[in-house]
C-alpha cells in the first residue's frame, strides 16, 4: 500500500518521493519528505540518510554507491528543509531537536513496512547530531542496526569566548525569545567550492541550499546548544557507530584551494574528541583530504570514503544479517 504514495522526484527518473504530513507546530502545517531510488537493490538491507544544515538530499552518486553495494537507498528531507519547506515556514526553524524525531519515526516506519530489516541510519553535520541523539532515545531506535556519521556537528566552530559564554547566553535567551533572528555566520566560500556555478563539481537547487546559509533564530540556537551539551556529557548508543571526518580544519580566511581538502565548517578536533563518548562501539576515522561533506570531496577521496564505509559495514552488520537469515 505504501508503494502507491510515491511520486516523481526533482532529481529525475531514478528517484521518487513520498510527502509525509506531520502534526502542525507553532508555524502551522508541517511535512517531511522521504526520497528513494526507484530501482532498489534486492534484499532487506537499507540506509536512511539525513542531510545537514541549509541542505537537502541531492547526492545522486551516494545513492548509487549504496545500491552498488547491495543497500536499498532512502533519504529524508526533514521538516522545513528542501522538499519539505512550505511557504509559510522559516527555513530550518525548530525550537527543540526532538521535533525531528517524528520525521525519523515516520521514515523508519515506512522503511520497515517495505521489508527492510537491517537499517543503517546515516547523518551529515547537523543530521549527524540529530541521528546520534535519536539513536539514544528515539522511539524506533531499535530498528537501527548501525550508524554512519559524516562530519557530525557536535560543537560550535567558534572561539573559546563565544563557545563558553556567548552561545550559552544566547541559547538561554532563546527560551523566551525564540523568534529573534541571528545573521548567517558561515563563509560563502564553502558553498562556492561545491556548486558548479562557482568553483565546484556539483549541481543542486540553490534556493534550497544557498551559497550564503540561512539565518537562524535564537530558538534554533537553543535547540542545537542543548544537543551539544548532551553529546559532551556522553551517550550510550548500543549500536556500532562509524564517525568519519576530515583530517584538517580550514586554517585561513578567504578563498583558497584548502576548501577542496579541509573541513571549512567545523573544527575536526571537536569531532575527534567527542565521538568516542557516543557509546561502547564507536570507530572514528580521519579522511585525508576530505571536505566537510566527505562524499562531496574530490573523486579519489570520496572513493576512499566509500571503501572504508562499506568495509566497516560488512564487518559490523554480519551478526545482524546472520540473525535475520536464521529467522
Amino acid at each position: 500500500m505504501a508503494e502507491s504514495y510515491y511520486q516523481p522526484d526533482v532529481l529525475g527518473p531514478d528517484f521518487e518521493q513520498q510527502v509525509i504530513p506531520q502534526p502542525a507546530d507553532y508555524e502551522g502545517a508541517v511535512v517531511c519528505t522521504l526520497v528513494r531510488l526507484r530501482e532498489q537493490a534486492p534484499g532487506s538491507k537499507a540506509v536512511l540518510y539525513v542531510h545537514g544544515f541549509t541542505d537537502y538530499f541531492f547526492q545522486r552518486d551516494m545513492a548509487l554507491e549504496y545500491r552498488r553495494h547491495g543497500y536499498r537507498f532512502y533519504a529524508l528531507d526533514l521538516r522545513k528543509y528542501g522538499r519539505s519547506w512550505l511557504p509559510h515556514q522559516t527555513a530550518n526553524n525548530v525550537r527543540d531537536l526532538r521535533e525531528y524525531y517524528a520525521d525519523l519515526d515516520a521514515a523508519l516506519a515506512r522503511l520497515q513496512a517495505e521489508g527492510n530489516t537491517t537499517i543503517v541510519l546515516s547523518g551529515h553535520s547537523t543530521g549527524g547530531l540529530l541521528v546520534a541523539l535519536y539513536a539514544q532515545d528515539g522511539s524506533r531506535r531499535g530498528a537501527v542496526a548501525a550508524l554512519f556519521l559524516n562530519s557530525p556537528f557536535f560543537a560550535m566552530h567558534q572561539n573559546w569566548l563565544n563557545r563558553h559564554l556567548g552561545v550559552p547566553l544566547a541559547a538561554r535567551l532563546g527560551r523566551w525569545l525564540p523568534d529573534v533572528q541571528l545573521p548567517a555566520n558561515l563563509p560563502t566560500e564553502y558553498g562556492q567550492s561545491l556548486h558548479q556555478r562557482y568553483h565546484g563539481e556539483w549541481d543542486y537547487y540553490l534556493p534550497w541550499k544557498p551559497i550564503e546559509v540561512f539565518p537562524v533564530k535564537l530558538g534554533w540556537l537553543r535547540a542545537i546548544h542543548a544537543g551539544h551539551r548532551r553529546i559532551a556529557r556522553g551517550l550510550q548508543i548500543p549500536q556500532p557507530v562509524l564517525v568519519m571526518h576530515s583530517d584538517k580544519t580550514l586554517s585561513r580566511a578567504g578563498w583558497s584551494e584548502q576548501y577542496f581538502e579541509t573541513d571549512a565548517v567545523l573544527n575536526v578536533r571537536h569531532i575527534r574528541e567527542l565521538s568516542p563518548g557516543l557509546g561502547a562501539h564507536v570507530t572514528v576515522m580521519a579522511i585525508s583530504g576530505g571536505i566537510h561533506d566527505l562524499v562531496l570531496s574530490r573523486p579519489a577521496v570520496r572513493a576512499h570514503v566509500y571503501q572504508q564505509l562499506f568495509r566497516w559495514l560488512a564487518t559490523v552488520l554480519a551478526p545482524a544479517e546472520a540473525a535475520t537469515d536464521r529467522r
